[in-house]
C-alpha cells in the first residue's frame, strides 16, 4: 500500500523532469517529508487548459487532494479511505474505472514509507496477548536518486451545497495505484532487516519508468486492455530501502531528518 510518502522537489525541478508546460506558482507547495492522506499533493497530468479554444492536452503540474472522491459521491467523506487503488482491479471498480480510462496522472515523490512489525511482536498478537506492536518504518526510494513516479488517477467532485463561483465548489482529488511488492532482492538493502520489498509489506506503489509516462498520461488512450498493459511492475532491482526514525509515524513531524538513514532498526523494533 501507500499511506505516507515524501515529496521535497519544487515545481521548477519537476517541470524539468516531466516536461511540464503549465503550472501555477500560486499552487506551489512547501517540501513535505511526511505526506499523509487528505493533504494537497503534486500531480502531473495531460489535460486541455480551462477555457482555452485549443482543446489539445497540455502537460500540467496541478495541486490535488490525496484521497479520491468519485464524481457520483453524495459527500466527500469517503475520500480519506480511497488513497490507494489496486492495479489488478482498478479497471472494474466503480470508484475508479471511469478515471482509469480518462483521468490518469503521475504523482511524483522522493519515495514512500512502509512499516514492518518485528516477528516477536507479531507472535504476541497471534497468541492473543494485548500488546500493541511496535513497527519499524523504512523509506523506499529509487537507488539512483531519481523521482519516484507513482501511477495515479484523479477525479472531479462538485459540492452542490455551494454556488458555482465559490472557490471550494469543485474538488480535484487523486489516488495512488498499488501493485504486489517485489520479491526479488533490493538494489541496496539494509545491513540487517528486509532484503526485498515484499518482506516489508505485500503491496507497493506502482512506479512508472520514464518510458511509460507519455502513454499513461495520454487521455486519448481509452482502451481498457491497452491501459492495463501499462500497469506492469517496473523492472526489478531499481529500489533501495533503509530504516528511518519512528518519528515519521507521527504525522505532525515533518522535516528532512525523517529521511536520515539509521544504522539499524530502532531498539524494540528488530525485524
Amino acid at each position: 500500500m501507500c499511506g505516507r510518502y515524501a515529496s521535497s522537489r519544487g515545481p521548477e525541478d519537476l517541470a524539468g523532469v516531466f516536461e511540464i508546460e503549465k503550472w501555477d506558482s500560486a499552487e506551489a507547495l512547501a517540501p513535505d517529508f511526511n505526506v499523509a492522506p487528505t493533504k494537497e499533493v503534486y500531480a502531473v497530468l495531460d489535460r486541455p487548459l480551462k477555457d482555452a479554444e485549443d482543446r489539445s492536452p497540455v502537460r500540467q503540474l496541478r495541486t490535488l487532494k490525496w484521497g479520491l472522491v468519485p464524481s457520483w459521491s453524495k459527500t466527500p467523506e469517503g475520500g480519506a479511505r480511497m488513497i490507494n487503488a489496486r492495479a489488478e482491479t482498478v479497471h472494474e471498480k466503480p470508484s475508479y474505472r471511469r478515471a482509469f480510462t480518462s483521468r490518469r496522472c503521475v504523482i511524483p515523490a522522493d519515495g514512500y514509507y512502509e512499516w514492518v512489525t518485528a516477528p516477536e511482536e507479531r507472535q504476541l498478537e497471534v497468541e492473543g496477548k494485548k500488546k500493541r506492536p511496535r513497527k519499524q518504518p523504512y523509506f523506499v526510494t529509487p537507488a539512483d536518486g531519481s523521482v519516484f513516479a507513482m501511477a495515479g488517477l484523479y477525479e472531479f467532485w462538485r459540492d452542490k451545497t455551494l454556488p458555482d463561483e465559490h472557490p471550494l465548489a469543485w474538488w480535484v482529488t487523486c489516488t495512488v495505484i498499488t501493485t504486489e511488492a517485489e520479491t526479488t532482492p533490493l538494489a541496496v538493502a539494509p545491513a540487517e532487516g528486509p532484503g526485498t520489498l515484499a518482506e516489508i509489506h505485500p503491496r507497493m506503489p506502482l512506479m512508472l519508468t520514464p518510458d511509460r509516462w507519455d502513454a499513461w498520461l495520454d487521455p486519448s488512450r481509452t482502451d481498457v486492455e491497452d491501459l492495463r498493459g501499462l500497469l506492469e511492475p517496473p523492472p526489478h532491482g531499481l529500489m533501495r530501502a533503509y530504516p528511518v526514525s519512528t518519528a515519521v509515524s507521527n504525522v505532525r513531524n515533518n522535516g528532512p531528518e525523517l529521511l536520515k538513514e539509521l544504522e539499524g532498526p530502532e531498539e524494540g523494533t528488530l525485524f
